[in-house]
């Protein structure tokens, strides 16, 4: 049964098929309006991604938090620390333990005393971070941690002797790998 169209109906197909077939429909009441925008916005985006700064009085501007990224050993991914500056190397090693116990990873650590681990740039890294430098000096925002040896039942925490369980292992596998592997390097 055929349907009644009304002349409304008849003037929307219209324009719909003359736009189909590459006849532009021209309104001249419907123009777009620009938004008003503003011109400090991206100014104050800036501000907003900027990492925080603190203004003195006396002259530029300095950091006032430092993130930094942790990466215990045997752990999938790194702990990530909003610490001072100003703060030392032995107060991040605290820091990041509890930051690991908090958050309940794995593999648990077998102590929790911040003094029983060392901190390195990396895990290729053989040499521990001395426990008193400052954050700011170090020219890094990566770090490794690992358990330091126990000799003895006593915590060894010289740096300039590698003590941590990490060089340990490496100066292990250098003594117990089979002897033809050193002529290795004659074959290639």
């Amino acid at each position: 049964m055929p349907t009644m169209t009304t002349s409304r109906e008849r003037k929307l197909l219209s324009e719909r098929s003359s736009s189909f077939h590459g006849k532009a429909v021209v309104h001249a009441h419907a123009q777009l309006r620009r938004p008003k925008t503003d011109p400090d916005l991206l100014l104050s985006w800036r501000k907003v991604g900027s990492p925080k700064l603190e203004v003195s009085p006396q002259g530029p501007q300095r950091l006032t938090k430092l993130l930094l990224n942790v990466t215990i050993q045997r752990s999938l991914g790194a702990v990530h620390i909003l610490m001072s500056p100003e703060s030392t190397v032995g107060d991040l090693v605290a820091a990041a333990v509890r930051q690991y116990v908090k958050e309940a990873r794995r593999p648990y650590l077998h102590s929790t005393d911040p003094l029983e681990f060392g901190l390195h740039y990396s895990s290729f890294s053989l040499e521990s971070l001395d426990q008193e430098a400052k954050l700011i000096k170090l020219g890094s925002r990566n770090f490794f941690l690992c358990p330091m040896a126990n000799v003895g039942g006593v915590t060894t925490t010289n740096t300039k002797v590698s003590s941590s369980s990490c060089s340990n292992q490496a100066e292990m596998a250098s003594k117990t790998s089979a002897p033809w592997l050193k002529f290795i390097n004659l074959f290639l």
